[in-house]
């Protein structure tokens, strides 16, 4: 009976993961090589390629992001890839990522369709022009660079913020516990789609999947339950990561077989993520990831003005 409820439960991710897994074998074996400056491919790399996916997934499963804010910097700063190379990779992996996440919160009635169409639909509008710009700052590292570290930005002041903050505890724990009760998130069409054609515009030009602004957004903005958010977020990052992640992958900006050994690692570790949420504290893992983002911004805009932050 455990087995049968385990497999009736998962089967969607277990026929992902598979098809996941037999692609990325394929391209790896027979897909062509790296771009200039993307490292080659070793037992070193893949490995650590499934370990990054692996706590990207984690991290999504735990606050709702997609992981991109984890896979992008560790493949630009730490395994040498170029800045428009990890954008349109970890773009990509997020799809998988984000469907197979979505998919279960769908099954829970985690999703709002309303808000859903609407940020969805002008995301994608949002996403078609930011990868436009893309293309203008694809060779200049730098100016991109400077672009993700203010970027990212936001989700770590917002994250220490949170984690500081007692009374932020409190409010999550009431939404948490309010979540099962609402099934549907306020918020005027022109609103919503305001704010999801600037998400889009950003997962665009940057490559981070729209969780990080998708997640706060809906709740602070929009006063959404913290399951709603996470399942509606995850639902809208699908054709945002889908779009964006297809032009960039069109363009030439992804390295698509480290973006589906990323995309395993995310599957399982946003699983594990998901099971094992109501062991930690959510403010602590934000104060932890915050700290860590905020390093990530500054090694970004430092860069760009000549300073080294190791």
């Amino acid at each position: 009976m455990g087995n049968e409820s385990f497999f009736k439960r998962y089967w969607f991710t277990m026929l992902l993961f598979a098809v996941i897994v037999v692609a990325a074998g394929l391209m790896l074996r027979f897909g062509p090589s790296p771009a200039a400056g993307v490292p080659q491919m070793s037992v070193i790399l893949l490995i650590v390629l499934i370990i990054v996916g692996f706590a990207a997934g984690l991290l999504g499963g735990w606050i709702g992001t997609g992981g991109c804010s984890v896979m992008l910097p560790v493949l630009h700063f730490w395994l040498g890839f170029p800045a428009a190379i990890a954008v349109g990779t970890t773009l990509f992996a997020v799809i998988f990522t984000a469907i197979s996440g979505g998919y279960g919160h769908f099954r829970k009635r985690n999703v709002d369709g309303r808000v859903g169409w609407w940020l969805g639909g002008m995301g994608v509008a949002g996403v078609i022009l930011g990868s436009w710009l893309f293309t203008f700052l694809s060779s200049k590292s730098a100016v991109l660079g400077l672009i993700i570290g203010i970027v990212f930005l936001w989700p770590s002041i917002r994250m220490i913020w949170e984690g500081i903050v007692a009374y932020r505890k409190d409010a999550n724990a009431s939404a948490a516990q309010g979540s099962a009760k609402e099934q549907s998130i306020a918020g005027r069409p022109a609103t919503l789609s305001i704010f999801g054609f600037v998400v889009g515009v950003l997962t665009g030009l940057v490559g981070l999947g729209g969780g990080y602004a998708l997640v706060p957004g809906l709740i602070y903005l929009f006063g959404a339950s913290v399951y709603l958010t996470m399942g509606t977020s995850l639902a809208v990052m699908v054709p945002l990561a889908i779009v964006g992640g297809g032009i960039k992958l069109a363009q030439g900006f992804v390295f698509l077989g480290a973006a589906l050994v990323l995309a395993a690692g995310t599957i399982v570790g946003a699983q594990i993520g998901a099971a094992t949420i109501k062991k930690f504290r959510p403010n602590t893992l934000k104060l932890i990831f915050g700290i860590y983002f905020l390093y990530v911004a500054a090694k970004f805009i430092g860069n760009f003005f000549g300073v080294n932050i190791w």
